[in-house]
């Protein structure tokens, strides 16, 4: 009697211990499904979904090194409470009365994640509207011209020469879709700047560039 008593408690040990093994990996996997860091989880959920996040400047070393730095593809889950409460502090933050632009992307406020915020200049009343794994798997022949700014540089703008009129683009929606679609004109120079920080460049890149082969 004493032998199965103790034999019944060892294996209720054992399946508490493993319970509570696989709760705890259960919750890391959880946290981390759309592959944001701990750091980056932090950063995120410290503030709610109304709160703007600082937008990281060029002029600072160790914001520059971040945005020189390449995103990371994020996996969709429309549940995820993590990707939510980012996907709104990001339009938060380009709708704050200190940004008030017309895009922004994930690592301008320190998210190494593949996510951008459009507005939408070619529909109508131009809506914002958010694009997770963006890429541009397709550029026109044609050229067009256009005076570019940025929240992470300050106080300047530039007019660039080579962003292509006409670009086709693939991504992920929040519904977790994918979805192909061709953009033309100024929106798709906003796509083409916002893609570009996902890949660690700036437009002074393209800057520097036009001034190389006019050379």
């Amino acid at each position: 009697m004493k032998f199965l008593l103790k034999s019944i408690l060892f294996l209720t040990l054992i399946f508490l211990i493993t319970a509570c093994s696989g709760t705890k990996n259960f919750n890391a996997k959880n946290l981390n499904e759309s592959g944001f860091t701990k750091a980056e989880i932090n950063l995120i959920m410290q503030r709610d979904s109304s709160i703007p996040m600082r937008v990281y400047k060029i002029n600072s070393k160790s914001d520059s090194l971040l945005l020189r730095t390449k995103s990371s593809h994020v996996t969709v889950n429309p549940n995820d409470p993590i990707l939510q409460n980012f996907v709104n502090r990001l339009y938060s933050t380009v709708r704050d009365s200190m940004s008030l632009g017309v895009g922004i992307a994930a690592p301008q406020v320190g998210i190494l994640k593949n996510i951008i915020w459009v507005q939408r200049f070619d529909k109508e009343e131009f809506p914002f509207e958010v694009y997770l794994n963006p890429k541009i798997i397709q550029y026109s022949d044609q050229k067009q011209t256009f005076i570019e700014g940025c929240l992470s540089i300050p106080d300047r703008s530039e007019t660039l020469y080579n962003r292509s009129y006409s670009i086709q683009i693939a991504y992920d929606t929040m519904e977790n879709t994918h979805k192909t679609e061709t953009v033309e004109g100024f929106t798709s120079v906003i796509f083409q700047h916002e893609i570009d920080h996902l890949n660690g460049i700036l437009y002074l890149d393209h800057l520097e560039k036009e001034v190389k082969d006019s050379e």
